[in-house]
Formats: structure tokens, C-alpha cells, sequence
């Protein structure tokens, strides 16, 4: 049968249209994805939720490039995504560890570990460090922007939203 019938039938809810047409391209998806993720395990994954989206997605395929194109950019941004996530939660991890390390080490030198440290500690850096120059150094906002190299009203802006979040934090924690 010819392909684009094949994916017109698809299209109309044809099961096994849909499983004929991810069942030849499949060997083709998987050579690609192991060269693009040196990682059988995560092919796999990538490759499963690859024939998941294009079942969900078959009827945006319009025909302008090959189904096997189609397929690999579907493919592509799932990787993508995934990579993404990845990056993102180990520099959570790292934060986190980083963060218990800090205050164990200020416990260990008798420093004192409040709980307006524990809030300031869960604030991003761009956040923490204008409110840290400011309240607890007492540099000047222009000051605190020579050092941030940006403009001292993103550094009093960052210093307002960050202090709310800091008493969101406190009381969120007050509660508990």
C-alpha cells in the first residue's frame, strides 16, 4: 500500500493503518536515536513516547516533508525536552546539596541558621544576592548594580519581588 493512503487512513482512525505505518518507520527511528542519544536505555523511552505523540498527532501531519521527517522531529524535540528537564533538575539537586552543606557548615562554625536564612536559601541567586548586598551589607542600589553589572532599577525591582517571596516563604513555613 502506499504510504500517503496509508497515513490518510491513519488519519481517519484506521488502527492498523497507524500500526503498519509505525511499525516501517520504527528501525529508521531508533538508528537515528541511538547516534543522537549514545543511550539505549533512553532511546527506547524517547522512541515509545515518539509512537505515542505521533498517534496523538497524526492528523497535524500535512505531507510536506517525508513521515519518516515528521517522525524524527517529534523525536528530536522529545530528546530535547528531556535533556532539558534533566538540566534543570540536577541544578536543583546541586542547589539543594549546596544549600545543606552551607548550613551545615554555618551550624558546625556556631553561625547562626534562621529561618530567614532557610527561606533566603530557596530564592534564585538573582533575587538572593540583591537582597543579601542590600539588607545585610548595606551596599547603595547603585552600588549593587556596578557589582550585578545591571541597572539599578532591575536591582530594586529584584530586591521587591524577591523580599515578597521571602515573606511568602516565612509564611509558608509558619504555618507548617
Amino acid at each position: 500500500m502506499d504510504e500517503l493512503k496509508q497515513i490518510k487512513r491513519a488519519q481517519r482512525g484506521d488502527r492498523q493503518a497507524m500500526a503498519l505505518l509505525l511499525q516501517t518507520h520504527y528501525s529508521f527511528l531508533t538508528k537515528y536515536l541511538i547516534k543522537m542519544t549514545m543511550n539505549p536505555e533512553q532511546t527506547e523511552d524517547v522512541a515509545q513516547e515518539t509512537m505515542l505523540r505521533c498517534i496523538e498527532k497524526i492528523h497535524q501531519y500535512n505531507g510536506r516533508s517525508k513521515f519518516s521527517s515528521w517522525m524524527i522531529t517529534i523525536a528530536t524535540r522529545i530528546y530535547i525536552d528531556q535533556m532539558r528537564r534533566t538540566k534543570v533538575e540536577k541544578q536543583w539537586r546541586d542547589r539543594e546539596q549546596a544549600f545543606r552543606r552551607t548550613e551545615w557548615q554555618m551550624k558546625a562554625q556556631q553561625e547562626e541558621w534562621t529561618d530567614a536564612m532557610q527561606a533566603l536559601s530557596r530564592l534564585g541567586y538573582e533575587w538572593r544576592l540583591p537582597i543579601l548586598l542590600k539588607h545585610y551589607y548595606g551596599y547603595a542600589y547603585d552600588e549593587i548594580a556596578v557589582m550585578m553589572d545591571i541597572p539599578p532599577g532591575t536591582v530594586k525591582s529584584r530586591i521587591h519581588h524577591g523580599l515578597q517571596q521571602l515573606r511568602k516563604e516565612m509564611a509558608t513555613d509558619e504555618k507548617e
